[in-house]
């Protein structure tokens, strides 16, 4: 078992190229599937039967004294892990049959996304701006790029220098599975970016003892690369200072907010929903089409207040 499940993640991160934190989140699962089966007196691939798969699923959402109850979300990942390593198997030629492909995950409730009005976006920026020094041009500068582009944190902490190309105003971005995309970026991220370049970041390249390696773009107090958790906090303190302490706006930023309200505002302007999958890196257009569902409700809000008849 131990075999086939070190095999199964061998395959893949070198064949299938998933992102480390994918790997690591299978990893997770697979040890958990692996312990449930021990409990059970499960030894091997060829004594697992459908009914232990589908035991492993109801215990993932029961929960026990070592794990809290699963939601939807995370049981659906463990079992596509549990499904994929069977499919697996069975290509392998280590067992006859696949007894996991019947078993289906749990379908997560569909939670639309948070975005927050544009004069909301511009207070946070504004926010992150006001702060003394080249930290507050880097906080600008990075708010700006998140919303200006789209870009995931963890896709704009990872930036290089040389990837934004002020000259054809782009900035090339590594999204998940290592896919790179090319998006284009307006002239307020571009200024906030070179206001930050000429002004901020030699003064914070300075303070690395070992020197700033690969040409990171965003650096910390320290000088080294800005983490994802601290670009996190950067947005978390600019809601706050935004929002005079305490507000609806501070309450709803997340690290995935201003990319959230990228997509929505894009929308609401007119721009196609597959301009907008290519822009956000999404593999399939259905993941996308959940910003639609939320600018429907936009105009279903305008309508009702808005037209003479549209109320009884």
């Amino acid at each position: 078992m131990a075999r086939a499940v070190t095999g199964y993640l061998d395959h893949l991160t070198v064949e299938r190229g998933l992102a480390a934190n994918t790997i690591a989140s299978y990893r997770r699962d697979l040890r958990r599937y692996t312990e449930y089966l021990d409990a059970a007196g499960v030894r091997g691939l060829g004594e697992i039967a459908e009914s232990d798969v589908a035991g492993f699923l109801a215990a993932l959402r029961r929960g026990d004294d070592d794990h809290p109850p699963l939601s939807a979300t995370s049981a659906a990942r463990a079992v596509v892990a549990v499904r994929g390593l069977h499919r697996f198997a069975l290509l392998d030629g280590l067992v006859p049959d696949d007894v996991a492909a019947e078993i289906r995950p749990p379908t997560p409730a569909r939670r639309l996304p948070k975005a927050v009005p544009v004069e909301s976006v511009v207070a946070l920026i504004e926010a992150a701006g006001a702060v003394e020094g080249p930290r507050g041009l880097r906080d600008r500068a990075l708010l700006e790029l998140l919303y200006g582009t789209g870009a995931r944190i963890s896709e704009a902490v990872g930036l290089a220098v040389d990837d934004v190309d002020r000259g054809q105003a782009t900035v090339r971005l590594a999204g998940k599975g290592g896919k790179e995309r090319i998006v284009p970026v307006g002239s307020y991220a571009l200024r906030a970016v070179e206001e930050y370049l000429v002004r901020a970041r030699p003064e914070l390249a300075v303070k690395s003892r070992g020197g700033v390696r690969g040409g990171t773009l965003f650096l910390n107090v320290r000088g080294g690369p800005l983490s994802r958790q601290s670009a996190w906090q950067i947005l978390r303190s600019a809601a706050e200072r935004a929002a005079g302490g305490s507000s609806e706006l501070a309450r709803s930023v997340s690290p995935h907010t201003l990319r959230h309200s990228f997509a929505t505002h894009l929308l609401d302007g007119g721009a196609d929903v597959r301009v907008v999958q290519e822009l956000l890196g999404h593999a399939s257009v259905t993941t996308t089409q959940v910003y639609t569902l939320v600018t429907v409700d936009r105009l279903r809000e305008v309508y009702a207040t808005s037209h003479p008849r549209a109320l009884s």
